[in-house]
């Protein structure tokens, strides 16, 4: 395992829990991309883990519920956030795309909430940096 591989995966879903949160200072709020952000970060957080735990190449898939599953193969405690996985998964795919999911203010502000969930996990996880 290369711990900068592993490193620059959770870089990039902090990058995408921040953009998230940025998204949220402006008017209107572009809904939709902030619970993709979300969804991307969770998904960069799992895919992490994954690499951290000896999985070279993570699946191709945005489906977290999957990721999850697979994360609780290594760590029984990601059961605990396999409710915010269902519901992030929503938004990895159709927010992108016209008419396809109705997404509201607070399903934006449960999508935030849920991704902050799931980063204490990965950072808890982060020995890598000492």
């Amino acid at each position: 395992m290369d711990k900068n591989i592993v490193l620059e995966w959770f870089r990039f879903a902090d990058t995408d829990l921040t953009a998230a949160e940025y998204l949220c200072s402006l008017y209107p709020q572009p809904i939709e991309i902030i619970c993709y952000h979300c969804q991307q970060a969770a998904e960069k957080y799992l895919k992490g883990y994954l690499i951290y735990k000896g999985v070279l190449e993570p699946p191709k898939i945005h489906n977290l519920d999957v990721l999850c599953d697979m994360c609780e193969v290594y760590d029984i405690s990601f059961d605990a956030i396999q409710k915010y996985c269902e519901t992030l998964t929503l938004y990895g795919v159709q927010p992108r795309y016209p008419h396809e999911v109705l997404i509201e203010e607070s399903d934006m502000h449960k999508a935030i909430e849920y991704a902050k969930q799931i980063e204490p996990m990965m950072r808890a996880r982060k020995d890598l940096e000492q």
